[in-house]
């Protein structure tokens, strides 16, 4: 059965890479591996940046993206909360299929330390920036520019380094909408179209 998730978070949205890295290492902590809900429970829910940050983060992690199936996964998470948030619903339904869906804990940890040291170095370069590219209505260009991204990513695991672009524009637009810089919404635009015009030609 599906499952509607909660308007309340346990906890606020984290404030930068940093913080979001430590949210998700305490997910789930008392079992062997974490499901996507325990993620979702640790970042927060209270906005679309979280959600495109955990599937950018996850696909670019070599220990994590890695895993066959991955990318598809979290192509999933980005469609399913990005049509909804261009539809105006006010929080993002998951299904339960979706959210049960586990990674190997041990493997997770190494992977989420693995990002420490330069998620320390770009949250020194975030800052607010060219702004009316992350506030309302621009987040409804960023969600149609992931959704995008996250129809193309399942033939992305057939075109080799081409779903690490679709994790890097993902985490773009998530700092973006986190630390309402739209420099960083700049560059996953750019970025996007790069990566999908690599897919398209070496599909076609």
């Amino acid at each position: 059965m599906p499952s509607d998730i909660p308007d309340e978070s346990p906890c606020e949205s984290p404030t930068d890479l940093t913080g979001l890295l430590a949210r998700m290492q305490q997910a789930g902590q008392r079992e062997e591996s974490v499901s996507l809900d325990a993620l979702l429970d640790s970042v927060g829910r209270r906005s679309f940046a979280p959600f495109l940050l955990l599937a950018g983060l996850i696909t670019l992690a070599p220990i994590l993206g890695d895993i066959p199936g991955v990318p598809t996964l979290m192509a999933s998470l980005v469609v399913l909360s990005a049509v909804q948030l261009l539809v105006g619903r006010d929080h993002v339904w998951l299904p339960r299929w979706l959210l049960q869906r586990r990674i190997a804990r041990e493997r997770f940890v190494q992977a989420t330390r693995w990002m420490e040291r330069p998620a320390g170095w770009v949250d020194r370069l975030l800052k607010p920036r060219l702004t009316w590219l992350t506030r309302p209505p621009a987040h409804l260009p960023v969600a149609l520019t992931c959704l995008l991204i996250g129809l193309a990513m399942p033939p992305m695991e057939l075109v080799p380094f081409t779903a690490t672009g679709a994790g890097l524009a993902l985490t773009l637009f998530g700092l973006a909408l986190l630390a309402n810089d739209g420099l960083l919404a700049l560059l996953g635009y750019a970025l996007t179209g790069g990566t999908l015009g690599v897919v398209i030609a070496s599909l076609v």
